[in-house]
């Protein structure tokens, strides 16, 4: 997954990245995170039905704090960046771009806020198996851009 994972990050050297804190037996991208050439953070949940809020990391866990849903977050001290590369974590995708999240929305209304203003690459980090062979949208689903897996890397079909 790391060699992955940096191969795809390769193209985006000095661009401000987002990762996560992986929860359970989620993928991890955090050896790839620290390989980044270039501004690190994590997002917070800032509470229901609201965007995250990404704050800068250095890559330790100095300034990290336990956040809502057994996430691993920086705390109110670090910065607030704003990321033109995001990670995002999912349950399953599907090869034309799209995730299934946990249910919160908090990365479709975080990634509409971004594009909004700008160009924002979201990008899957998984695992082979998390694929499925379709997975329904509604309006408000953001697309990946990239999915990132153990077994390779993916442009999402159109």
């Amino acid at each position: 997954m790391t060699r992955n994972l940096g191969a795809a990050l390769a193209p985006f050297a000095g661009a401000t990245l987002a990762g996560y804190w992986p929860i359970k037996t989620e993928a991890d991208p955090r050896p790839a995170l620290l390989a980044h050439q270039g501004p690190l953070c994590l997002p917070v949940v800032l509470g229901p039905a609201l965007p995250l809020v990404f704050r800068a990391w250095d890559g330790t866990e100095a300034h990290l704090e336990r956040g809502d849903f057994a996430t691993r977050h920086p705390d109110d001290s670090q910065p607030e960046l704003t990321p033109r590369v995001v990670i995002v974590p999912l349950a399953g995708f599907d090869r034309y771009g799209n995730r299934l999240g946990y249910g919160g929305g908090f990365y479709d209304r975080t990634l509409e806020i971004l594009r909004s203003s700008g160009p924002v690459t979201a990008i899957a980090c998984a695992f082979a198996a998390q694929e499925l062979p379709f997975i329904p949208t509604e309006p408000t689903d953001q697309p990946l851009d990239l999915i990132v897996t153990d077994s390779g890397i993916f442009q999402p079909r159109s």
